[in-house]
């Protein structure tokens, strides 16, 4: 069997010990990988790489166009960007896609009550108020600019019916807030139906972001998948985390044209590293 050779960084914290986890099951099911590793983290980032990663790394992910990594710590301090948002960034991953569902042996207050969930969330990935443009005002006033543009929104939105025909869902749903920003969220749930017009074997459908957050914790089991702008899928997609036991088993891929991330949600969790104690589900 031909091998898939990918790019691997261990991350920081506890990001190597739940790597080795994972790459102990992929041997054990004989995956059909390579990996090709590489150096990215707050330890290249102190070593002077402003990105996070060394050129090395850049130049492997952009020959194996898929980057399998832990989570990594952002050096704390004004001015540094999160390496992972830099990685989003600078390989053009417009769509994250995050897959929540009941897991056996996992008790949750819905398991419990014999309720399954199986939703995905797809979120935009670079736009939004995570372009970081900030400035303050006044010294009383900080502003922050919240960029949506049409393309991006037809990136995400289009990944977002693609992956409900893969995973056989019926219903793509939009979550926003476009009644209140009326050109921004606005023009994101325009587009979704524009893009709706060329998948009429799904259903469309919207829902104010607040009203979906009550509906997700009351009952889940009515959503398949759900696209949102950046902020909004952030926060909507930890809620999702926790219906299903919390953030260690909440995966994510990052997809863009030409290169894909895969990588944990959660943190690097300094407090419990080198004690073999993390969770390497997600």
């Amino acid at each position: 069997m031909t091998k898939i050779k990918i790019s691997v960084a261990k991350g920081d914290g506890i990001g190597p010990e739940i790597m080795d986890a994972v790459l102990s099951v992929f041997a054990a099911a004989q995956v059909p990988l390579e990996y090709e590793f590489v150096s990215m983290g707050k330890g290249v980032y102190d070593l002077g790489y402003t990105t996070g990663m060394t050129d090395e790394a850049k130049q492997s992910v952009e020959s194996t166009g898929i980057l399998f990594k832990g989570p990594m710590e952002t050096p704390k301090g004004g001015g540094v960007k999160s390496i992972n948002v830099t990685a989003r960034k600078t390989w053009n991953t417009h769509s994250n896609i995050r897959k929540f569902q009941t897991i056996k042996g996992v008790d949750t207050v819905f398991s419990k009550a014999g309720i399954s969930i199986n939703l995905t969330i797809v979120r935009e990935n670079i736009e939004d108020t995570y372009g970081g443009i900030e400035h303050y005002m006044t010294k009383d006033v900080a502003v922050s600019r919240r960029i949506i543009s049409r393309p991006g929104s037809e990136q995400v939105i289009r990944s977002a019916f693609e992956t409900a025909l893969k995973e056989g869902y019926t219903t793509v749903t939009c979550g926003h807030k476009a009644n209140i920003m009326k050109l921004t969220d606005g023009m994101f749930l325009d587009t979704f139906y524009e893009i709706a017009k060329e998948y009429p074997q799904l259903h469309a459908e919207d829902i104010i972001v607040d009203a979906l957050c009550m509906k997700l914790v009351c009952a889940p089991q009515q959503f398949e998948c759900i696209v949102l702008t950046n902020l909004q899928g952030d926060i909507v997609s930890d809620l999702c985390a926790g219906l299903v036991g919390g953030l260690g088993f909440a995966p994510s891929a990052n997809i863009g044209d030409h290169i894909k991330i895969f990588e944990a949600v959660h943190g690097t969790a300094p407090d419990i590293a080198g004690q073999n104690k993390a969770n390497p589900t997600s």
